[in-house]
């Protein structure tokens, strides 16, 4: 498999080592080495798994190949550090954390099934729309679906600038005040399920992932994890 090439800020952050921003701080003030050489060039291009990486004089250590599911909670926010001082995934898992880069993100109010890992490939592998890895989510919104609406869904509807389709939609239960569906997504837009409903006048009110690929969240409560094996991640491309 060829292996991405990445900015240098972009690879620490992979790493799990620093933020993006963080990075490019480090970066510019000639504290990182990249294999012996102090490169002040946020934007060098890299592979992530063939570097040296020093950091203020002090060699950071490679981690094992390691990937897990978690139930993200909702109200938890998707990154390292967050500038609002809202708790984050890394605040949810603790020293378990150390060396893994999310899969992808959940926005703050979607809960469910995200992925950790330290292997790189395997998160661009998922993350690439080419591979359409099946997302599948149970949502609630406000007012009744009904099956014009589901169908608009999966011929697909035009959001700002974009054409957002769901290759899946079931009604699960519907009235007036709510309805309850499952989505499937194939393309991993930024918030898809929010702005796929938003343009046939719903509002989601609850959102939660519960399937990728063939992995499934199943019975993990929020905040709990679970060590995947390699085995198990490949799951994450049945079709």
């Amino acid at each position: 498999m060829t292996q991405n090439r990445v900015p240098l800020n972009r690879a620490l952050s992979k790493l799990g080592l620093l933020s993006r921003a963080q990075a490019a701080t480090a970066v510019r003030a000639g504290r990182v080495r990249v294999d012996g050489r102090i490169v002040r060039n946020p934007a060098v291009l890299v592979v992530p798994e063939r570097i040296r990486i020093d950091i203020d004089d002090r060699p950071q250590a490679r981690v094992g190949w390691r990937t897990i599911l978690l139930h993200k909670p909702s109200g938890v926010v998707t990154t390292r550090s967050d500038p609002e001082n809202r708790r984050t995934i890394y605040d949810v898992l603790g020293e378990d954390a150390r060396g893994l880069i999310p899969v992808g993100r959940l926005d703050l109010a979607t809960s469910g099934l995200l992925l950790l890992t330290t292997d790189t490939q395997l998160a661009n592998r998922i993350t690439d729309p080419d591979s359409a890895v099946a997302r599948v989510y149970v949502v609630t919104v406000r007012g009744r679906v009904d099956d014009a609406d589901a169908m608009r869904m999966t011929e697909g509807v035009v959001s700002g600038r974009q054409r957002l389709r769901a290759s899946a939609v079931t009604i699960r239960k519907a009235s007036g005040r709510e309805s309850h569906l499952t989505v499937e997504l194939r393309e991993g837009r930024n918030r898809e399920v929010r702005r796929l409903f938003e343009a046939i006048g719903h509002e989601v009110t609850r959102l939660k992932r519960v399937r990728l690929g063939r992995l499934e969240l199943g019975t993990l409560q929020p905040g709990a994890w679970r060590e995947l094996t390699r085995t198990e991640a490949e799951q994450v491309f049945a079709i």
